[in-house]
């Protein structure tokens, strides 16, 4: 994760430095179209719902997530944009002037562990002595799995973990037989259920956890605070019909980014219950859940100091306050 912090120092000074055109507005969120953290992007778009919080969002620069997320947000002409909360806790831990200003998504209710389903693999004991495919080291994948041991008090050196490179080649793996389960994540896992069967659902195990943030640059929050009100009011708007209306928001999905019916269908309805998207606040406890997470894989080795990184300010006034 260092090697992007030159880069990331350069694109701050070019944000911050230079005076651009009035243009569309493009934010940056991570794996947009791949996984359900921008279903709220989606929607504020389709309905029209930025708009009527005053700013005109017509475009979604995505990525992979990570480093590369936080990087276009602080190359764009609006450096807003949500990413995963491990991506800024490193992007802050180099030095990057950022600010996180709302919460994205706040559990990990998407991801499972699965097996095929011959095996005798029934619960994590099951898999003591035997291997797990995750996506890589320090990954998401990795941390959920740690804690989900953890929590089950499994000691996790008795388990083998093997680093796949992505989802799909986990799969691979654990059909050939090279490990006995393999972490997946939704809408994969809903695409392919019919070929696996789930181990455990992380949803069962841990609770409600920050996983994505709203972030921005020191320098765009003290001249642009209207901006982002705007954005986190118009994305709460579609929160708020994403939870009264589950069907409208799995078509919008469908449409935008080419999900099949059923499939968004049964993706977002998945979410509801455990209240995937945050309407922008937020919660001290669920924020400390996921740095313990992140110290399991060592990507963090202190405690955050969150008064530092977190401003309120540009939450709607009865979303602030609830940090204690």
């Amino acid at each position: 994760m260092r090697h992007w912090a030159r880069s990331f120092a350069a694109a701050v000074c070019l944000v911050t430095s230079v005076s651009l055109p009035a243009v569309a507005e493009e934010i940056s969120v991570t794996q947009w179209g791949q996984s359900l953290y921008g279903a709220p992007f989606a929607v504020g778009m389709d309905k029209g719902l930025f708009k009527k919080a005053g700013i005109d969002i017509t475009g979604i620069i995505g990525s992979a997530g990570g480093g590369t997320t936080v990087r276009n947000i602080l190359a764009s002409s609006t450096p807003y944009g949500e990413v995963a909360l491990s991506a800024a806790l490193a992007a802050a831990n180099q030095g990057i002037e950022l600010v996180i200003v709302n919460v994205g998504t706040r559990t990990v209710a998407e991801s499972t562990l699965v097996t095929m389903p011959t095996t005798d693999i029934k619960s994590l004991e099951d898999l003591i002595g035997k291997k797990v495919a995750i996506t890589s080291p320090k990954s998401s994948s990795e941390m959920i799995f740690l804690m989900e041991l953890k929590e089950k008090n499994i000691d996790a050196g008795k388990i083998t973990r093997i680093a796949a490179g992505g989802y799909p080649p986990a799969l691979t793996m654990l059909e050939q037989g090279a490990v006995s389960a393999a972490a997946l994540i939704e809408p994969l896992s809903i695409i392919r259920k019919a070929k696996y069967r789930t181990v455990v659902a992380a949803k069962d195990i841990l609770p409600a956890m920050t996983t994505s943030v709203g972030i921005t640059t020191k320098a765009f929050a003290k001249e642009n605070g209207d901006k982002l009100r705007a954005i986190i009011a118009g994305r709460r708007a579609a929160v708020e019909a994403i939870y009264a209306n589950p069907d409208a928001a799995a078509e919008v999905l469908q449409k935008m980014w080419n999900f099949e019916p059923e499939i968004a269908k049964e993706a977002v309805h998945n979410m509801i219950a455990p209240k995937m998207w945050s309407l922008g606040d937020f919660d001290r406890t669920e924020l400390e859940r996921s740095a313990a997470g992140l110290k399991l894989i060592g990507e963090l080795k202190q405690d955050v100091n969150w008064s530092s990184l977190i401003d309120e300010s540009f939450l709607p006034k009865d979303l602030q306050g609830k940090m204690h």
